[in-house]
């Protein structure tokens, strides 16, 4: 069988999706791995898979070009043949499904990974194209398999209608492979605070560092790391001038964008997510977890579902600051609370949201077998 994954970067390609297409080499199938290109490509090819570029805008919005986009993959899908075609991203959804159908895909496999700002932002913008992206979806959608990575999610557009026409169910997540990110033989527990994320106010930035000045001012040994990047196209992205000063506070320690993620999630007492607006499956909680972390998140999409209350992890209100703080310094004054939560954790990711565990649903989603 001849297999398609797109994605909107070869980046995602390579770090979310490379143990699926292991697996379905493995098995036999014939796979294309397609996204614009980038620093990634070259490793997926030294790995011997099949990656070919395509250039897709992520925030372009001019209807030509979006629909010689559309024009452009429909020739491509044309020329390939695939049996099955996975879409990942919403731009890669809504055009791969208008491509596909056109182009006479038998079997089309899109995976919601989130909502995005249109349907989860209070904004005029937000508001204006929300009814357009619905309706896009509600015809990307109609006869294909969509994977959701959380209910609430799915709840979401199912309550517009969007899914009367498909075929829907949750996935756990992209998968984490449980024996790479494992709990460190060498690890001495100390407080070491880390959160990984765009640098987007919806991803809680401001909150994480109120919540440092207030444990900080309890426990001054206490360090709190923030590693990820500005994202200038989003709207969402944070000031220059508001993380200049956030920096020069010196409360949270701004790392930037990391390659050695295993490393330093591994050197962390606890992990944090503190977003405002849901999640698909929270990625750096969930690598966090299975390297045996306890989990501090909120009460949004994604978290909810991920983190256990007292068991794993602690879930707050969204948005606020004193609950995150006493969350963390509860984690952070007692070791062996913290040791047992992050027992937890791991198990958690082990059991429901390993590498094995999502294969498995996108086999069956792909119509095959996955023994």
């Amino acid at each position: 069988m001849r297999i398609l994954l797109f994605a909107n970067t070869d980046w995602f390609l390579f770090n979310f999706k490379r143990s699926l297409a292991r697996a379905l080499r493995a098995a036999g199938h014939e796979l294309v791995l397609l996204s614009p290109p980038g620093e990634f490509a070259q490793r997926l090819r030294d790995e011997g898979f099949d990656w070919r570029p395509f250039a897709v805008s992520r925030s372009g919005i001019n209807p030509l070009a979006e629909l010689l986009t559309i024009w452009r993959l429909w020739r491509l899908y044309r020329e390939i043949r695939p049996d099955v075609v996975h879409h990942f991203t919403i731009k890669c959804v809504i055009y791969g499904s208008f491509a596909a159908r056109l182009a006479g895909v038998a079997r089309v496999v899109n995976s919601i990974t989130g909502l995005g700002f249109a349907m989860l932002a209070d904004t005029p913008k937000a508001r204006l194209i929300r009814p357009v992206v619905l309706a896009l979806y509600r015809f990307a959608l109609r006869g294909s398999q969509v994977l959701f990575q959380n209910q609430d999610n799915l709840k979401t557009l199912a309550d517009f209608g969007v899914l009367r026409h498909a075929h829907a169910c949750v996935v756990p997540g992209d998968g984490i492979d449980t024996e790479r990110f494992a709990p460190p033989a060498d690890h001495v527990p100390g407080r070491v605070v880390l959160m990984m994320g765009r640098l987007l106010a919806s991803k809680g930035i401001a909150e994480y560092v109120a919540a440092a000045r207030i444990v900080r001012g309890a426990l001054p040994d206490a360090r709190f790391l923030l590693a990820g990047a500005p994202d200038p196209g989003n709207p969402e992205c944070i000031a220059a001038a508001q993380l200049a000063e956030w920096q020069a506070e010196g409360a949270v320690e701004f790392l930037g964008q990391r390659s050695d993620v295993l490393a330093l999630t591994q050197s962390a007492d606890v992990v944090v997510l503190a977003s405002t607006q849901g999640e698909g499956m929270p990625r750096a909680l969930l690598e966090g977890a299975a390297c045996g972390k306890p989990m501090v998140g909120t009460d949004v999409a994604g978290s909810r579902e991920l983190v256990v209350n007292g068991e794993n992890g602690f879930l707050v209100p969204p948005g606020d600051a004193a609950a995150l703080a006493a969350a963390i310094q509860r984690v952070l004054e007692d070791p062996h609370l913290a040791r047992l939560l992050g027992q937890s954790a791991r198990k958690t990711v082990v059991t429901l949201y390993s590498d094995a565990c999502v294969v498995a649903h996108s086999f069956r989603a792909y119509g095959l077998r996955d023994d």
